[in-house]
């Protein structure tokens, strides 16, 4: 079995470079001093998403990415990343680029959360986003 998967719950959706994207994702996990046990991608619509952030995290609000940390062991990833289709279209609508790099920035935007970057904060923010734009520069 793969250690990094891709999985759809509500919707048809066909990752296209599925194995340059695992190549990529696993790459930035081993840089960042972490080991790739199991990462799972599930995507979905926003409805599909607004129940797992009710459900689990008891928000009230669409969003495009949840991401469930079930590491047990230090610089160790084995995690969930839900994200809503829906979601990446519009934003990639909006940021004037392409639905695969918008899906990629929010891959490596969950996937980074795994590594332990937050963006509660601004300065948390401005972090994250220096982290994934210096990731995404390395993609394939």
């Amino acid at each position: 079995m793969s250690k990094i998967n891709f999985f759809t719950e509500d919707i048809n959706y066909n990752l296209k470079g599925k194995t340059s994207i695992k190549k990529w994702i696993t790459e930035t996990i081993i840089s960042e001093g972490y080991e790739l046990n199991e990462l799972n991608f599930i995507f979905c619509s926003d409805e599909y998403l607004l129940r797992v952030n009710q459900d689990f995290l008891k928000h009230d609000y669409y969003t495009d990415v949840i991401t469930f940390d079930n590491s047990e062991e230090l610089k160790t990833i084995f995690g969930d990343i839900f994200i809503s289709i829906d979601r990446v279209k519009d934003n990639a609508k909006e940021n004037n680029a392409s639905t695969l790099d918008e899906l990629c920035r929010i891959m490596i935007h969950g996937t980074l959360h795994l590594l332990g970057y937050k963006d509660k904060t601004k300065k948390a923010k401005i972090e994250m986003t220096e982290k994934e734009d210096f990731y995404l520069e390395r993609r394939s």
